[in-house]
């Protein structure tokens, strides 16, 4: 949704002096497989199966897509059955891109008793690939959890290494959305927007649990700083489509403006409170509950800020962009970071034209009180769009905004009780 100001008034007067025209019921499109947006684009998204063809993929350790074994039919990339008593299908795929760090998107769906898997940061040697590969586990949990396999082998999992407190696998034969986030060596598995497991590639934790695993006979496993993304062929029929992935380098998301050890490069207004506390950006009511912000040194324009943030109590808050500070009275416009059914995502004027803009109701259903949430706010002249989990919440133009420069501050709300934790705070500058 696209909204102007004008827009906004207008519908405030009910249509600019005449009676509101009753409107049509919103019908949403069904999306296009195996395409992006133009927003996704601009973004950094780039697809890695087109519906079509076999381009970017080649056999593990090849040159050239596989023979056998897989097939390319109505957009969907196919293992094709074999005999899985033997594990006599085609061959393992990987893509022809190496990656570092990366968020991947993926739908799969598999038959019954089917068993494939992703790999990330692949070594090609002579040697299996999951020896030396982290692997995504894809399988129809159902068969083999009644064939006695535990946690540690269902979908999502941290395959043979560490299992899920929760299954959210959709039975087979329906498409499941599998996520794989790589950044710095922290790596997260999940499945239908819920995250299953974390792990950190060479960290002590890691260490340890490759030690009590079926991988500590293999010296390289999950030590490749690089690599392609690998999918197992495992002689079952799986299908995958909607195969994208977004690089999270520093000229893809842009530099850290949180070192996650202080607050250098930023400014604190106000009495309320402003720490770093286990790496984590914190701020908390003080004892005068009143407003407080903190802001950035620098000033930007034309940016793509990206974080994440969790309400731990309350969690009234905000980020500002474009945006100036005298003592605790700010100019400027602020993406708001609010409890349930307050309008996260919307943008709002600070002692000027209060709301500009709302997310529709049911998009508040993107929030998760309480729990990590990841927004992105994207301002380019006189245009700023706003998502929430990957949900856009708003897309709104405006001459003011289009005329201001300042800096990014975030904000806690006046009143007492709010506590609210940010991370990952990183800007691209467009």
């Amino acid at each position: 949704m696209r909204t102007t100001t004008t827009a906004l008034l207008c519908m405030a007067l009910a249509g600019c002096g005449g009676e509101p025209a009753e409107e049509a019921p919103e019908t949403v499109p069904t999306p296009e497989h195996n395409t992006l947006t133009d927003a996704e684009r601009e973004s950094g998204w780039e697809l890695l199966f087109d519906g079509e063809t076999t381009n970017g993929w080649r056999a593990y350790g090849g040159d050239a897509f596989p023979e056998h074994g897989w097939s390319v039919e109505d957009g969907q990339l196919i293992s094709v059955a074999g005999d899985p008593e033997a594990d006599t299908g085609g061959e393992d795929l990987v893509t022809t891109q190496t990656f570092t760090d990366f968020d991947l998107r993926f739908e799969f769906n598999v038959t019954p008793v089917g068993n494939s898997g992703i790999f990330i940061r692949v070594i090609e040697n002579d040697e299996p690939i999951w020896w030396n590969a982290p692997e995504y586990q894809v399988m129809d949990d159902s068969a083999y959890a009644a064939d006695g396999w535990t946690e540690e082998h269902m979908t999502g999992v941290h395959y043979a290494i560490e299992g899920a407190a929760v299954n959210v696998f959709r039975r087979a034969g329906e498409w499941n959305e599998g996520r794989i986030v790589v950044d710095d060596g922290r790596v997260e598995h999940w499945l239908n927007g819920a995250k299953l497991v974390e792990y950190e590639l060479g960290s002590p934790e890691w260490a340890e649990q490759v030690a009590g695993s079926k991988f500590a006979e293999f010296p390289k496993y999950g030590t490749a700083e690089s690599g392609p993304i690998g999918i197992q062929d495992h002689g079952t029929r799986v299908t995958y489509r909607n195969i994208k992935i977004r690089r999270l380098d520093e000229e893809s998301v842009g530099v850290s403006i949180f070192d996650g050890h202080d607050l250098e490069g930023w400014q604190i207004h106000g009495t309320e409170l402003w720490y770093v506390e286990d790496g984590e950006l914190v701020c908390e009511s003080g004892p005068d509950a009143q407003y407080g912000y903190l802001s950035t040194e620098k000033q930007y324009t034309d940016f793509e800020l990206t974080l994440e943030f969790k309400q731990d109590a309350d969690g009234n808050s905000g980020v500002f962009f474009r945006s100036s500070i005298e003592g605790v009275r700010i100019t400027g416009w602020q993406a708001e970071v609010a409890p349930p059914g307050l309008f996260t995502g919307g943008i709002y004027e600070s002692y000027g034209r209060g709301w500009l803009i709302q997310p529709e109701p049911e998009r508040d259903s993107a929030l998760r009180m309480g729990e990590w949430n990841t927004m992105r706010v994207r301002v380019v002249g006189d245009r700023v769009t706003t998502w929430l989990n990957d949900v856009e919440m708003i897309d709104l133009t405006d001459g003011k905004i289009g005329e201001a420069t300042g800096s990014i501050a975030l904000q806690i709300h006046d009143g007492g009780g709010i506590k609210v934790r940010w991370r990952n705070l990183r800007v691209r500058e467009l």
